[in-house]
């Protein structure tokens, strides 16, 4: 039970007076509102508020429309009446049921009835072994304009006090009439008001009951958008997975390519035909033409006869200035020199060509690898070394290895450092 307070003080008095305005009474649907949530009405369809109009403060109740019969458009104004205090279950060879859960089929008893000229709402109580749908078809047969269905006491039933949706498990197309179903407590207190009331009409204790319905965007569109987001939530889920997916992806090759500015600043050299010129780091290679070159660094250490640069000026520079490395690892390995071609593009070097040496040193061409390094992966494509991390020099065993040989080397003793094409054959 809650009281609402009414705006109006002239409708009070018309309600009391029994002869209530249509105007009045579509104002006053707007101003009651009923104790319900908006995500239960979007769950469970409409609701309804039962009101007692003829009290101040006025008494409402939460109720809940039936499924069958007419929908609560307009505002419903009547007398509620309940069934009990005008009818007893007709004989029917058993034993009479004192009850007021209006189960058909029942017989007018005393001298006082509804006047049927007059809008009354009947009121009856759940259970009795009937159907909602049988007592709200035999509260239309009395008269009802509307019928209030009030639940059953929960020590007996051994259900919670709440409100149900009151279904037809058969046909109702007959039914006319709207009903709605209110709590027990708040039938008890209904009826209550209704015994200790001082309003007759016709001889039966009444009191001015208003019914109205409320409706909103999420009830009248519930069945479309519960029906949108089942098909769109997996969907939606499928993509937020498949988002985190990528987004992790590229995290994870982020991590796996060198930072640029690492690579730019690994040592670059131009092959002259006969001989390497060696670049700084700090130089642009992709600004520089290779013919110009204006300090002596930049030019082969024995010009006239073409041989190549030593082993200290082919030496590569570490990426990172900050990190010292071992000072084996500062001079180059002893195959350096025998690079004729680049792993990347299987091509060999040219006139002209700019390479990239890499700490490792091994040489590649220097848009293929800057693009290998920056885009791919950080580490060498022939040996897997990571450029971003200091050199270690192979020990003596492995250098051993790794020495070339001026015998022809067999295809089965060939290894990834093995030149394609040996000295002697330049």
């Amino acid at each position: 039970m809650r009281p609402v307070l009414w705006p109006s003080f002239a409708l009070l008095i018309s309600f009391v007076s029994g002869a209530p305005r249509p105007a009045d009474v579509a104002s006053a649907a707007v101003s009651i509102k009923s104790e319900r949530s908006w995500l239960w009405g979007w769950a469970w369809g409409a609701e309804s508020t039962v009101s007692v109009v003829d009290r101040s403060p006025i008494v409402s109740f939460a109720s809940r429309p039936a499924a069958f019969g007419a929908e609560i458009i307009d505002p419903i104004l009547g007398y509620v009446i309940p069934l009990s205090s005008f009818t007893v279950p007709c004989a029917t060879g058993a034993s009479l049921l004192p009850s007021n859960t209006g189960c058909p089929h029942l017989c007018i008893s005393g001298p006082h009835q509804p006047d049927p000229a007059e809008t009354w709402i009947a009121l009856v109580q759940r259970g009795g072994g009937c159907e909602f749908v049988k007592k709200v078809r035999e509260a239309q047969r009395l008269g009802a304009r509307a019928v209030v269905v009030g639940g059953e006491s929960p020590e007996i039933t051994g259900y919670p006090d709440a409100l149900v949706n009151m279904y037809s498990p058969e046909d109702a197309s007959d039914v006319k009439i709207a009903s709605t179903f209110i709590k027990y407590s708040d039938y008890v207190t209904l009826f209550d008001l209704i015994s200790a009331s001082n309003t007759s009409h016709d001889g039966l204790r009444t009191l001015s009951l208003l019914i109205t319905a409320e409706y909103s965007a999420w009830e009248w569109y519930s069945p479309i958008i519960t029906f949108i987001v089942i098909l769109l939530l997996p969907s939606a889920l499928t993509f937020m997975t498949l988002l985190i997916h990528r987004i992790r992806a590229a995290r994870a090759a982020q991590r796996e390519r060198a930072p640029e500015d690492v690579v730019h600043k690994l040592p670059w050299r131009v092959w002259t035909g006969s001989s390497w010129e060696k670049h700084d780091s700090g130089e642009d290679p992709y600004a520089s033409p290779p013919e110009e070159s204006s300090s002596a660094d930049n030019k082969p250490v024995d010009g006239s006869s073409g041989t190549a640069a030593t082993s200290a000026d082919l030496a590569p520079v570490s990426p990172d200035p900050s990190t010292s490395q071992p000072a084996a690892a500062a001079a180059p390995l002893a195959w350096f020199d025998n690079q004729l071609e680049c792993a990347i593009c299987l091509s060999e070097f040219e006139k002209g060509d700019k390479v990239r040496v890499l700490p490792c040193h091994h040489i590649f061409h220097l848009a293929e690898v800057d693009e290998w390094l920056i885009q791919r992966k950080k580490l060498c494509p022939v040996c897997k070394a990571d450029v971003t991390q200091p050199f270690a020099a192979p020990d003596a065993a492995h250098a051993e290895l790794e020495l070339p040989s001026s015998r022809p080397v067999s295809p089965e003793g060939a290894t990834e450092r093995t030149p394609l094409l040996s000295a002697d054959s330049v």
